[in-house]
């Protein structure tokens, strides 16, 4: 495991601290208290499902077991790979963006 000391810049964009990739200063975003570390939109997106999740753990209540219920159900479907089908896929990938 490597840790990051400072953000690379390239032609004017910023490196995502999580996927490497080369991101706009703009279509990132940065910590409170470490403004050097960004990550684009992608990331973050991920980044806030997993601070999710892990709530849920800590603090079982009803609607956490449903979100636990469709995290799974979102695992058996990328596992299968059901996403890329033509018919199919469109609906899921939809439905997985409003989905915890």
């Amino acid at each position: 495991m490597t840790a990051h000391t400072a953000v690379g810049e390239v032609d004017g964009r910023l490196e995502c601290w999580c996927c490497g990739q080369p991101i706009e200063t703009e279509s990132s975003v940065h910590l409170g208290n470490h403004p050097e570390v960004g990550l684009c939109l992608r990331c973050a997106h991920f980044v806030h499902k997993q601070a999710v999740a892990r709530e849920d753990a800590l603090r079982p209540t009803p609607a956490a077991r449903v979100r636990d219920v469709l995290r799974s159900a979102r695992g058996v479907v990328m596992d299968h790979g059901w996403q890329h089908t033509p018919v199919v896929g469109r609906a899921l990938r939809w439905l997985g963006r409003y989905t915890p």
